[in-house]
């Protein structure tokens, strides 16, 4: 009689990895992003922007609705799926298939990481909009009586390849004091304090902004930034001269993560017409969501130009 191996990678076994390790995973995205749970095919946020400044009661109750912004987000799917022959998994004595699983988790927890680096870097281009109309990132943003403000800034270096710690250091301070300027749709400020702030930096300024917003010293004297904002380093920025400061202390952060379907695993294998026909296995992921932009008010961009 045939000894049977366990081997530990049965579909139940898998899936186990898989949710295990994607709990494990920190992807940047859950940083900037409120969660919003969605029900349909496309979701409309003619919220943003309408509460209204408490008043004298005067008559009586002053009910406002809805702005006539209308901003709609659509969701979309998606999927990883991997392929495993059958004699593959019977011979896998070294985890080979387990450490694949594992990295579908990690490429799947990470992938609107992918979507909201494409919407820091392209929040200027047409096609990126914010809630009022404008590009994400602009200088014309304006809604009901807030007046004309931009959030896109940009800072004088004297080199934009070798960016001084002292240098993002001002560029910092200028990123602040703008986000402490904005004012809403009622001309009431927007920021009345700041709490909790993210420096989203490419690799290229890591250390600089580091030293600029960590660090006990800056040059001679005492860092008055030291601990004011999370750096946090995104690879996935291809531009050096860009880094981007968020609030995310907020009921609606700068980014909306739009759940329609979370995250999950499926398999097509033991048993299954796919492993009788080709003795293959399939294992894949499946969700649908949306990211899309929320208050640009709480996101400015500053260029080292």
């Amino acid at each position: 009689m045939a000894t049977v191996i366990d081997t530990g990678l049965t579909t139940s076994a898998l899936k186990g990895n898989f949710f295990s390790s994607l709990k494990a995973v920190n992807p940047i995205w859950r940083e900037l992003a409120t969660v919003v749970r969605s029900t349909g095919a496309s979701e409309s946020y003619r919220w943003l922007g309408t509460v209204p400044q408490m008043r004298q009661w005067g008559s009586g109750r002053l009910a406002k609705g809805l702005r006539s912004e209308s901003y709609s987000v659509d969701n979309h799917k998606y999927e990883a799926t991997i392929e495993v022959d059958r004699d593959e998994l019977a011979d896998d004595q070294l985890g080979q298939i387990v450490v694949r699983i594992r990295e579908l988790a990690r490429r799947a927890a990470t992938h609107p990481d992918k979507l909201l680096a494409t919407m820091l870097e392209n929040g200027d281009q047409s096609g990126y909009t914010s809630y009022d109309g404008t590009t994400f990132f602009s200088s014309s943003h304006e809604s009901g009586d807030s007046g004309t403000q931009s959030n896109d800034l940009t800072y004088d270096a004297s080199d934009t390849s070798a960016i001084t710690a002292d240098e993002f250091a001002d560029a910092y301070q200028q990123a602040v004091e703008t986000l402490l300027s904005y004012k809403d749709d009622q001309g009431e400020p927007m920021n009345n304090e700041l709490g909790r702030l993210v420096a989203v930096v490419p690799t290229a300024l890591w250390y600089r902004a580091k030293q600029a917003l960590t660090a006990d010293m800056l040059g001679s004297s005492t860092n008055i930034l030291s601990g004011e904002a999370q750096v946090i380093v995104f690879p996935r920025l291809t531009s050096s001269s860009k880094w981007y400061l968020c609030r995310t202390d907020v009921e609606v952060r700068p980014f909306i993560f739009q759940d329609r379907e979370p995250l999950e695993f499926t398999a097509l294998a033991e048993g299954s017409e796919e492993s009788f026909k080709r003795e293959k296995y399939l294992y894949g992921v499946r969700a649908r969501y949306a990211l899309a932009y929320g208050y640009w008010q709480y996101c400015v961009r500053t260029t080292f130009v």
